[in-house]
C-alpha cells in the first residue's frame, strides 16, 4: 500500500526539502502551499523526476474550511508534517504591539490545530499514523527580540505533547523537531548579530534547508513506537537514508 504524507508549508525551505526526501522514499506527497503555486509545482516536479508521485494543493492552514478541503483530497494520510510557519515580528516587548504578538502566537497554533484535528480523524480510522511538528530551539532558550516567535514555538511544543497523549491510544505518534537557525529563503536575508554569531555553529551557514536537526520529542504515545522525523538526517547520509 502506498503511503501518503501531507506536508504543510512545503513550497520552500525545510518543507520543500522534507517533501523531496519523502517522495524519494516512496511516499505519495501532498505539497501544501498558501500562495506560491509555481514553487509548489517545482517541488512536485522534483519528486516526479526521481520516480515519486506528488500533488500540490493550495490551502491556508489557519482557515478551517480550507483545511477541510485539503484533507478531503486524501483517502488516507500516514504522515503529517506541520511545517507552515507564521512570520513573526522581531522586536523587544516594549516595542511589540499586541496585534503582532497575538498574530504570531494564534496563527502558529491555528496552523497546527485545524489540520491535526482533521488528519486525526483519518488516522483514528486507520489505527496508525505519525505527526511531526516543526518547532525551534528558541522555545527553550532566550533570544533577543524573539518573544513572539519563542512563545509560539513553546506553545506548539505543549500542543504536540497533548496530541501525543491523546492520539497514542489509536496507534498514532506525535513528535516535534527543534531546528536551530537554518538558512532558507525565509531566513537568508537575516543579517542580525544573532544570525552572525550562530552562523559558524549551525546549519544556517551551510546554505541548504536540508540540515542536521536537533529533535525535541513529545512523550512517546501509548501503544505506538516513535520513529525519527524524516527531516532528521545528517548531510553526509542524506541520500542513503529514508
Amino acid at each position: 500500500m502506498e503511503r501518503t504524507a501531507l506536508i504543510t508549508g512545503a513550497s520552500r525551505g525545510i518543507g520543500a526539502a522534507t517533501a523531496a526526501r519523502l517522495g524519494g522514499c516512496g511516499f505519495h506527497v501532498i505539497v501544501n502551499y498558501r500562495s506560491d503555486e509555481s514553487a509548489a509545482r517545482a517541488v512536485v516536479q522534483e519528486i516526479e523526476k526521481v520516480g515519486g508521485t506528488a500533488e500540490a494543493i493550495q490551502a491556508d492552514v489557519r482557515e478551517p474550511a480550507e483545511v477541510a478541503r485539503l484533507v478531503a483530497a486524501a483517502t488516507r494520510i500516514d504522515l503529517l508534517v506541520c511545517n507552515a510557519n507564521i512570520a513573526p515580528t522581531f522586536a523587544p516587548l516594549s516595542m511589540m504591539s499586541w496585534a503582532d504578538f497575538a498574530g504570531k502566537v494564534t496563527g502558529e497554533l491555528a496552523a497546527v490545530f485545524h489540520v491535526t484535528q482533521r488528519v486525526l480523524e483519518l488516522m483514528r480510522e486507520q489505527r496508525s499514523g505519525q505527526i511531526v511538528y516543526v518547532s525551534s530551539v528558541v522555545a527553550d532558550m532566550t533570544m533577543p527580540n524573539a518573544i513572539s516567535h519563542a512563545t509560539a514555538k513553546a506553545a506548539l511544543n505543549t500542543f504536540a505533547r497533548q496530541v501525543a497523549a491523546e492520539a497514542g491510544h489509536y496507534g498514532v505518534t506525535a513528535n516535534t523537531i527543534a531546528p536551530g537557525m537554518v538558512r532558507t529563503e525565509a531566513s537568508s536575508a537575516a543579517r542580525t548579530p544573532t544570525a552572525r554569531r550562530a552562523s559558524p555553529r549551525t546549519p544556517y551557514s551551510a546554505g541548504s534547508p536540508n540540515p542536521t536537526m536537533s529533535r525535541h520529542s513529545s512523550p512517546r504515545s501509548p501503544k505506538a513506537d516513535s520513529t525519527p522525523s524524516p527531516a532528521r538526517t545528517s548531510r553526509s547520509t542524506a541520500d542513503s537514508r529514508c
